[in-house]
């Protein structure tokens, strides 16, 4: 019997490492170029349904939408913040946050697509895309319980204008922060140097936003197979056992590491689908996973928050602090019943793998079918 030599394990170990890296960053770019394309032909689709809100029912759904298609709760808040600031909902402040915060509700939902769309590149091997889907949906799941527990009570007492009313005055004053994003800083010249040579080709930016998005979706799945693989040949076990023993070792622990990820990446699409091949791979379970995604929800927050106290305004630090409170309540009811969010990840990823078309069915039907038909019913 032969044995393989500790240096050719440690070489192998070595080039396997940086071939994570490398398809890691292909991920993050990815995720950057979507964001970009999305925003190239979406963005202004998006400002234009925030700026029509006319109650907070159509809010919800509007948040939905327009974070679907561009892509980021963080853009959407952001947007939403700096409207309130400039007075674009309405003149008078107490009306402006209660139409602002259903919009940051549905952007909570709507973000979660892109997990989603992570997941889909698994969707031909039955086990790991039971795995990853359920990574990815359990994030929509739990957003979507919170709303449903939470859009009502918000509806009837205003509860989340009032409490974050209180905790605006407390950090009033205090003034903005910039934070840089150290995914955005290696990802983001690579995506303009694109946007740029695209832009040297054409002036139509919804051509460039369709070649962008095409090339995003392109290196996405590219680099979420090869992922899969690499993290395998890395020895799941091991990689599972570090896992278990440090990041994810307790729920606590794993809530702390998304706060502090997303805190660091300002953006809980990128912190929420770094997990989802992971899941796929079998390194983490859903149990493991799901008290990271709250973390990450309440991460974040971070970015209209920073917003909202370089405006200065106390309507958009209202709204800001509106988010946090909101994403915090969630956790409070559904951390302990994370059994019910769990259960039902589980079980619709296993009837997603009885039919593929479900997959595609439920992003189609849940981030866009439904929203448009509401806001076409209810403004």
């Amino acid at each position: 019997m032969t044995t393989t030599p500790p240096e050719s394990t440690g070489k192998s170990t070595l080039i396997s490492a940086l071939k994570l890296i490398f398809y890691l960053y292909l991920f993050f770019l990815s995720l950057e170029l979507m964001g970009a394309g999305m925003k190239m032909f979406g963005k202004g689709f998006s400002q234009m349904l925030i700026e029509t809100t006319t109650n907070p029912f159509v809010g919800l759904f509007i948040g939905i939408l327009s974070t679907s298609i561009i892509q980021s709760s963080s853009s959407t808040t952001s947007m939403v913040v700096a409207m309130v600031a400039s007075g674009a909902f309405s003149h008078d402040p107490a009306v402006s946050i209660i139409l602002a915060i259903p919009i940051i509700m549905g952007a909570n939902i709507g973000t979660s697509i892109t997990n989603i769309l992570v997941s889909l590149p698994q969707i031909r091997r039955d086990n790991e895309f039971r795995r990853a889907f359920s990574a990815a949906i359990v994030h929509d799941f739990f957003n979507i319980l919170c709303v449903l527990v939470l859009f009502p009570i918000q509806l009837a007492t205003n509860f989340l204008g009032i409490l974050s009313t209180e905790l605006e005055a407390v950090f009033k004053g205090v003034g903005g922060v910039n934070f840089l994003s150290p995914v955005k800083e290696i990802t983001k010249p690579v995506a303009k140097f694109i946007e740029v040579q695209l832009l040297s080709m054409t002036s139509d930016k919804s051509v460039i936003g369709w070649i962008i998005l095409a090339l995003a979706l392109l290196l996405l799945f590219l680099a979420l197979r090869s992922m899969v693989e690499v993290l395998k040949s890395l020895v799941i076990e091991k990689a599972k056992a570090w896992f278990d023993n440090y990041l994810f070792k307790n729920a606590l622990r794993a809530f702390a590491v998304g706060i502090l990820l997303t805190v660091l990446v300002q953006s809980s699409s990128i912190t929420t689908s770094l997990i989802v091949p992971m899941a796929g791979a079998g390194i983490l379970t859903l149990k493991q996973i799901f008290p990271y995604t709250l973390g990450a929800n309440i991460g974040t927050t971070i970015t209209a928050m920073l917003a909202a106290l370089v405006t200065g305004s106390d309507a958009a630090i209202t709204v800001a602090f509106s988010h946090l409170l909101f994403n915090v309540a969630g956790t409070a009811i559904f951390m302990p019943l994370k059994k019910i969010p769990i259960t039902m990840a589980e079980k619709f990823a296993e009837y997603s793998i009885k039919s593929k078309l479900i997959p595609v069915g439920y992003i189609v039907v849940v981030f866009f079918v439904i929203p448009l038909i509401f806001i076409f019913l209810f403004r």
